[in-house]
C-alpha cells in the first residue's frame, strides 16, 4: 500500500492523464515504438508534460501519460502523424488495449520523478472519490518521515469512481521494507476502503519521457 499515513503535500491541479495498458510479450518492439514518440512527435505535441512506462513481470504493460489538459491531449490525438504512430503501437500488443482518461488529478508532493527506481500503478474503483482524495490530504511531514522512499504520486480519478494511482519510489528494496510498517488504525481503515479489490502493477524497470 502506498500511503501508510495521509499526507497533505497533495494538491489538485489542472492536468489530464491518459493510461493505456495491455499484454505485450514483445517488450523491445513496443519500447522502440514508444521511444520514437518523444523525438519524432513530442516536439509538436503542445501541452504534453511527460510519461511513465513499464512492464510487469508477467508481460503486462502500463503507460501513464500526462498533458496540461484534455484539450491538449485531444489535439494531439487528431494529428495524422499521431494516428499512424498509434497504429504501430497497437500492433505491438498481444491483444486488446485498455484506455483510461482522467482530468481530475491530485498530486502527492511533486507528482513523482523521472529518477524513480521503482513505480507501482494501482487501479481500483471507489464510490466516494472525495474520501480517497482526503486519504492523502493532511500534514506531509509525517508521511515524509515514515516513507522517505516515496518520491511522489499522481491520483487520476474518472467520473465513475475508477482511479489510477501512480506511485514513484526511490527503489523497490526501500519500498518493500517500508510497506511493512503498521499505520494508525484510522488510516488502516481508510486504506482498506480505498484498496479493496484494487489491482497492483509493479514496474520494476520503469522508464520515463518528458519534454
Amino acid at each position: 500500500m502506498p500511503f501508510p499515513v495521509p499526507g497533505r503535500g497533495t494538491y489538485r491541479r489542472t492536468m489530464f492523464i491518459q493510461v493505456f495498458q495491455g499484454v505485450c510479450t514483445r517488450h523491445d518492439e513496443l519500447k522502440a515504438v514508444l521511444d520514437r514518440w518523444p523525438v519524432e512527435l513530442g516536439p509538436g505535441a503542445d501541452g504534453w508534460l511527460g510519461g511513465t512506462y513499464g512492464f510487469t513481470d508477467d508481460d503486462y504493460f502500463v503507460a501513464v501519460v500526462r498533458f496540461e489538459d484534455r484539450a491538449a491531449a485531444e489535439a494531439n490525438s487528431r494529428r495524422p502523424e499521431q494516428g499512424a504512430w498509434a497504429e504501430r503501437l497497437m500492433a505491438a500488443f498481444d491483444g486488446p488495449v485498455e484506455f483510461h482518461d482522467a482530468d481530475d488529478v491530485t498530486l502527492l508532493f511533486d507528482g513523482g520523478s523521472d529518477e524513480a527506481g521503482f513505480v507501482q500503478v494501482i487501479q481500483g474503483r471507489v464510490d466516494d472519490p472525495g474520501r480517497l482524495r482526503r486519504l492523502i490530504a493532511s500534514e506531509p511531514s509525517e508521511l515524509r518521515r515514515m516513507r522517505p522512499d516515496i518520491i511522489g504520486a499522481t491520483l487520476a480519478m474518472e467520473p465513475d469512481g475508477s482511479f489510477t494511482e501512480t506511485v514513484a519510489f526511490t527503489d523497490e528494496a526501500s519500498a518493500r521494507r517500508a510497506e511493512g510498517q503498521e499505520p494508525p488504525a484510522d488510516v488502516r481503515a481508510e486504506l482498506e476502503y480505498a484498496m479493496a479489490g484494487a489491482r497492483f502493477y509493479d514496474l520494476r524497470h520503469p522508464w520515463f519521457a518528458s519534454p
